[in-house]
C-alpha cells in the first residue's frame, strides 16, 4: 500500500476538529461540519475520482498484523469519547442559540454515527478483547451497544434476506425501512442473547444478558457525567442528558442510513424453506471513491467485507460483480431522504446490475417485495 493511501485514513480525524471549529466560531458556522462532509466531501470525491486497486494476495498477512492500522481506530475511540464529553460540557456552562444548539448537536452527531459507529463496526468484527471493547466503548456513546450484538450475530447471518432488519427491500423508502430495522434489531438482539443465555441454562432476565447491560450503560454513564457537571457547576442543566440522546438519535439513525444503502433490492437465493445461499460479494453495494473510503475506513468496500468478514479494513478489495453504487455514502445518504429520487436513480441501477449479471428480476429472499411507501 502507498505512503499516501496509508496516510488518507488520517482525514477522519479532522471532522471532529471541524465540530470545535465551528462552535467556536459561533452562530451558522456550527453547520461546518454537515457543509464539509455532505458538500465538500462529495465535490472532491467526483474529482479526485475513484481507486479500485486491491492489495496483492501475498501482502496481505503482513498488512493485517500492522499495528497502525488498528491504532488510528483505537484513537478515534478517544477522540469520540472526548469530543462527547466536552461538547456536553459546553451544553452545561454555556447558553446556545436554538440554531447554535440545533446546528451543533447535528455535528456531533456526524462525528459520533458517520465515523464513530463506523470505527466501532470494525473493531466489532474483531477476536481480540481489546477492540471489542473498544467497539462497545463507542457504542455506548451512541446508545447502541445491542448493535454489537445484533450486527455480529444476526445481520452477518441473515443480510440479504426478509430475515433481516437491516436489509432494505427494493421498493421500500427509507421512512418505512427506519421503524422497521430499529425496532427489528431490538428484537433480534434479545432473541439471540435469550438463546445464548437459554443454551447455558440461564433466564434471560439476568444483567448476563448483554442486550440488558447494552440499555443500562448509557444511562448509568449520562446520569454519571450529568452528576458530576451538577457538583462542579451546582447547576443540574436538563440540556446535557437531552444533548446527549439526540446526538445519540443522529449517529444511530446515520448507521441506519448507511444500513438502508449498502444492501438495498439485493437478494439472496432461497435454496430450501429458511436455507439461503452463501453471502457473496453481489449481495452488497459497492463504491470506491478514495477520499469518501478513506474517510470511513473502506466501509464503501461493503462487499468484500461481506463476504469476508475477517478482513480489517486496509485489506478489503473491490469486485468488478458486486453491484456498484454511484455516488459515495454522503450523496447516497441525502438521496435516500428524498425517496422518488432514491427510486428513480437505484432502481434503475438495480435492474441495469441484474440484466448485466443475469440475475432474477423479482428475487427478494423468497418472498414478494413490498410495494413503495
Amino acid at each position: 500500500m502507498s505512503v499516501g493511501k496509508r496516510l488518507s485514513f488520517l482525514i477522519a480525524y479532522l471532522i471532529p476538529g471541524l465540530a470545535v471549529a465551528g462552535y467556536y466560531l459561533g452562530g451558522s458556522f456550527n453547520f461546518l461540519t454537515l457543509a464539509v462532509v455532505f458538500g465538500i466531501l462529495p465535490i472532491m470525491d467526483l474529482w479526485i475520482g475513484p481507486d479500485a486497486s486491491n492489495p496483492k494476495e501475498e501482502d496481505v498477512p503482513e498488512l493485517q498484523k500492522e499495528l497502525y492500522f488498528r491504532f488510528l481506530t483505537y484513537g478515534w475511540a478517544w477522540i469520540q469519547f472526548a469530543l462527547v464529553i466536552w461538547a456536553l460540557w459546553e451544553v452545561q456552562t454555556q447558553t446556545l442559540s436554538t440554531l447554535e444548539w440545533g446546528a451543533f448537536v447535528l455535528a456531533i452527531g456526524v462525528n459520533t454515527g458517520g465515523i464513530g459507529i463506523t470505527v466501532a463496526h470494525e473493531l466489532g468484527h474483531k477476536n481480540t478483547k481489546i477492540e471489542q471493547w473498544y467497539s462497545k466503548f463507542i457504542l455506548m456513546t451512541v446508545c447502541y451497544m445491542h448493535f454489537f450484538i445484533e450486527h455480529n450475530r444476526g445481520h452477518h447471518v441473515n443480510v440479504s434476506t426478509h430475515e433481516d432488519p437491516a436489509s432494505s427491500r427494493k421498493g421500500e423508502s427509507f421512512f418505512a425501512f427506519y421503524p422497521r430495522t430499529v425496532v427489528g434489531s431490538l428484537v433480534s438482539a434479545w432473541n439471540l442473547e435469550k438463546k445464548r443465555l437459554g443454551k447455558l441454562g440461564k433466564s434471560a432476565w439476568t444483567l448476563d444478558n448483554e442486550m440488558i447491560t447494552s440499555m443500562i450503560i448509557p444511562v448509568l454513564f449520562i446520569s454519571t457525567v450529568t452528576g458530576i457537571f451538577y457538583a462542579i457547576t451546582g447547576n443540574l442543566n436538563w440540556q446535557v442528558p437531552v444533548f446527549f440522546f439526540v446526538q445519540s438519535w443522529i449517529a444511530f439513525s446515520l448507521l441506519e442510513l448507511v444500513n438502508y444503502i449498502e444492501h438495498y433490492g439485493l437478494a439472496r437465493k432461497e435454496l430450501s424453506p429458511g436455507k439461503f445461499e452463501k453471502v457473496l460479494p453481489i449481495h452488497s453495494w459497492n463504491q470506491n471513491f478514495s477520499l469518501s473510503n478513506a474517510f470511513l475506513f473502506q466501509l464503501q468496500r461493503h462487499s468484500d467485507h461481506h463476504a469476508n468478514a475477517g478482513r480489517r479494513y486496509q485489506s478489503l478489495r473491490h469486485f468488478e460483480e458486486s453491484p456498484q453504487l454511484p455516488y459515495g455514502y454522503e450523496l447516497m445518504i441525502l438521496l435516500a431522504l428524498f425517496p422518488p429520487l432514491w427510486f428513480k436513480v437505484m432502481d434503475k441501477k438495480l435492474e441495469e446490475w441484474k440484466i448485466q449479471h443475469g440475475q432474477t428480476s423479482g428475487s427478494s429472499g423468497g418472498k414478494r417485495e413490498p410495494a413503495t411507501a
